[in-house]
């Protein structure tokens, strides 16, 4: 498991107490620990009784909460265990420099942004699990990764399959790709059903375990909306070339259509361990605990075609794409606003897509980013944008 370099592979996992950094760390344990791996630096937010055990148990050198207020509650917590501290993005920036071998980028929202695209710039090989990263800076961060030597490497589990299944030397027979969804816990809501929806109906996810953002985000489909921005970046692709089908059972978890007329397919069990650990051993493929699929068990795969009308986040990620420019930033930072809104009950279900579509319309002209700080220059417009509007609507409610 080490990359050719002698000793342990040194890994940094930006977002470890989430659910992908756990999965993380369970891979790394499975895969030798630390006899084949050496952590440099472990990041989490609030949740620093859990952070201060990762970094005990995995040894690493630096543990960052996100969270500058609770600092000193991280600093105590690894009081006497040699583990240097530090918070807020200053920390998230200092873990960045630190040398790694490979970055798990899981942190979540456009916090993630700065700190992953320094990591790159340093020659890393980046696990990509943060959707901002290229939804929002897509043609900064390929160029930045691709520049300064490191590996792309998609840790979606969707992103992941067409990783697995894209015969890089065939890349000019590439027909299309086919991102499949779940459908989420509304897949077969009416509208009027929709609309009355709560957080806690809205993070049931009938197949994955995830973060409560991640969850409502999925039920949406704004996930699979970003999920397409990501594929035009990850794969060099345009938009029609870009497919979404449902695929309630989850087990096929994207494929890849050929000019011959083949699609290969990526099939498995829905558990985020068989992306970690191909991105982590990558090329080749790890021994993991993974349940083995049971086609017998199984019986039949079901396909549907999504219905933009009540998931219109499909719908705006192709007018994102087709427009250009900053509109994947646009959609995203006007999305999470919404998000938050819909979570703190100021926002119904269905009135996020109207949000983000309306902030869509409003920066349709903005220029193109030509830096990070054009990239967050044109988010926090696109969240003051979303924030009004949803005062508006509370307003009038």
């Amino acid at each position: 498991m080490t990359s050719g370099k002698s000793g342990p592979r040194r890994l940094s996992i930006f977002g470890s107490t989430g659910s992908i950094g756990q999965n993380t760390l369970d891979v790394v344990k499975h895969l030798g620990g630390r006899e084949n791996f050496e952590i440099s630096v472990l990041t989490g937010n609030e949740n620093v009784d859990l952070l201060a055990q990762q970094a005990r148990a995995a040894g690493a050198r630096l543990a960052v909460t996100a969270s500058e207020s609770h600092y000193e509650a991280l600093k105590g917590a690894l009081s006497g265990s040699g583990i240097a501290v530090a918070a807020g993005q200053s920390g998230l920036m200092e873990a960045a420099d630190l040398d790694a071998d490979w970055v798990m980028a899981a942190i979540v929202g456009t916090a993630g942004l700065a700190p992953t695209l320094a990591a790159a710039r340093k020659g890393a090989d980046i696990a990509l699990a943060n959707k901002e990263c290229l939804v929002s800076a897509g043609d900064l961060f390929v160029e930045s990764v691709r520049r300064c030597g490191g590996k792309l490497l998609p840790v979606d589990s969707e992103h992941n399959a067409i990783f697995q299944v894209l015969e890089e030397n065939q890349r000019h027979a590439v027909e299309r790709i086919i991102l499949t969804a779940s459908g989420g816990p509304f897949r077969n809501a009416s509208l009027e059903e929709m609309a009355g929806v709560n957080v806690e109906t809205a993070r049931a996810h009938p197949n994955w375990s995830m973060g409560l953002k991640i969850s409502i985000d999925s039920a949406s489909m704004f996930n699979k909306a970003l999920e397409m921005i990501e594929a035009k970046h990850l794969f060099g692709l345009a938009p029609d070339q870009i497919e979404v089908i449902v695929h309630p059972q989850s087990v096929i978890h994207s494929m890849v259509g050929y000019t011959d007329g083949s699609v290969l397919a990526q099939l498995g069990a829905p558990d985020m361990r068989t992306a970690i650990g191909y991105a982590l051993a990558h090329p080749r493929r790890p021994n993991l605990p993974i349940e083995r699929l049971d086609f017998a068990k199984l019986a039949r795969l079901d396909f549907e075609a999504p219905d933009e009308a009540r998931f219109p986040a499909l719908r705006l990620a192709r007018l994102a794409m087709t427009r250009g420019g900053v509109q994947g930033a646009v959609l995203n930072a006007a999305k999470e606003v919404a998000l938050e809104a819909f979570i703190a009950g100021r926002l119904s279900f269905l009135a996020m897509a109207d949000v983000t579509e309306t902030v869509m319309d409003q920066l349709v002209d903005v220029p193109d980013a030509a830096t990070m700080d054009d990239v967050f220059a044109v988010d926090q417009e696109a969240r003051q944008r979303a924030a009004a509007l949803v005062a508006i609507r509370e307003k009038a409610a």
